[in-house]
């Protein structure tokens, strides 16, 4: 059946790439039969990224949606959560207020509502993106991660809405942001406009700018962060801040949250790969 398929897949991405994702995409055929096999090598031969195809990608334990044009979870973010969740000590006698910056598929605290003991994590999400904030808000129902806490049994929840946090002002307008934080998670777009213009079109052609550029030298955000981490009002007194950072930017990314931010306890986490992938602050 379909004997052109797989060679013509194999032309596109290679012999062993292709082998795989054809039978990912049969095994898609057999939960989801509206699927077309034709058709998902057509989208994948002319660079679609393969989660899109399939409607979902694996994180950690998690089975979450996928849908353009929100980022596609990557498996060096889903390492460093795995680490956050074995820093962190929520309970639920002393739960955490967690905010997640830039939510975008709601992966991060989704996953780390999923670690977490229950009922010790009320975690919230934010995006300029009402894509993502849709997405975000699907995946946690696909988790069955409520929005609201139950009276009847302990449950971590977790729901998304809209903002900025780019102003200096956030989140001063935001009242439905629980206050004070004692965890900051962010994935903040930190492409630079020199790597932009390098990207492989699959993803520069299908994922949001949006969630991708941080500005000319890809800092934007991170500036944004530090800023806020300074305000008085805003984190507890213990709060843990962890940040992706793109390629060479973790010793920068570290000095703004100690110049700008006040950070006085950082530390830079690698990914299974070796690269610097994450700064931890704790305050």
């Amino acid at each position: 059946m379909h004997p052109r398929l797989l060679p013509r897949l194999a032309a596109a991405i290679g012999s062993h790439q292709a082998s795989l994702e054809f039978a990912w995409m049969k095994h898609a055929l057999s939960e989801r039969p509206a699927l077309s096999l034709p058709d998902m090598v057509d989208r994948r031969v002319r660079g679609e990224p393969l989660q899109y195809i399939l409607g979902t990608q694996p994180f950690g334990p998690l089975n979450l949606l996928t849908r353009p044009p929100v980022l596609i979870p990557r498996p060096e973010t889903e390492h460093w959560v795995m680490k956050l969740a074995e820093n962190i000590a929520p309970t639920a006698k002393s739960p955490y207020n967690l905010l997640d910056l830039g939510t975008g598929s709601g992966c991060i605290p989704l996953l780390l509502c999923h670690l977490c003991p229950p009922g010790s994590l009320r975690a919230h999400g934010i995006d300029i993106s009402p894509h993502a904030i849709s997405l975000a808000n699907d995946n946690a129902a696909q988790c069955r991660i409520p929005q609201q806490p139950d009276a009847d049994a302990p449950k971590n929840t977790f729901k998304a809405t809209l903002a900025n946090f780019l102003p200096e002002s956030f989140p001063d307008n935001n009242p439905e942001i629980a206050r004070p934080i004692d965890v900051i998670t962010s994935n903040p777009p930190y492409i630079s406009w020199d790597e932009y213009l390098q990207l492989p079109r699959s993803v520069s052609a299908y994922e949001d700018p949006k969630a991708l550029f941080g500005g000319p030298t890809g800092l934007d955000f991170y500036h944004a962060i530090a800023r806020l981490i300074r305000r008085k009002d805003v984190l507890s007194s213990s709060a843990v801040v962890a940040m992706e950072v793109g390629h060479e930017q973790a010793e920068t990314v570290e000095q703004i949250m100690r110049d700008i931010g006040d950070a006085r306890r950082t530390e830079i986490w690698k990914d299974p790969w070796g690269k610097q992938r994450t700064v931890v602050v704790r305050m």
